[in-house]
């Protein structure tokens, strides 16, 4: 049996890949700007910041979660989100280790 695309690619290769993809939505963005800017657990106030329906941004929030940026607690009969800072800082060095090599000095194109 071949090698699975996934195989040909360093383990940090694919997990920025993975991290970009799920990052490559502007709502994505959005909220977890959001998240940031307010600093603390939110829970019903991000479909009125984003601007999209409750089902579209509950489908963001499983995204983000699943790669672990943000954690949700139950409150009630709600789910109250936040950034972890943990994978915050995890997925922070990812992206300035590769965007922090050197590029060399010739005119390519």
């Amino acid at each position: 049996m071949g090698l699975t695309k996934k195989e040909l690619f360093t383990e940090e290769q694919n997990r920025i890949a993975s991290i970009a993809k799920v990052l490559g939505h502007p709502a994505r963005v959005a909220i977890l700007q959001h998240l940031i800017k307010v600093d603390t657990c939110i829970c019903g106030e991000i479909v009125k910041v984003v601007g999209l329906s409750q089902p579209t941004i509950s489908q963001h929030l499983k995204e983000l979660k699943k790669i672990g940026l943000i954690v949700g607690n139950i409150e009630g009969t709600s789910i109250c989100y936040c950034v972890n800072p943990e994978m915050y800082a995890t997925i922070k060095s990812l992206f300035n280790t590769l965007f922090s090599q050197p590029l060399p000095n010739n005119d390519c194109c």
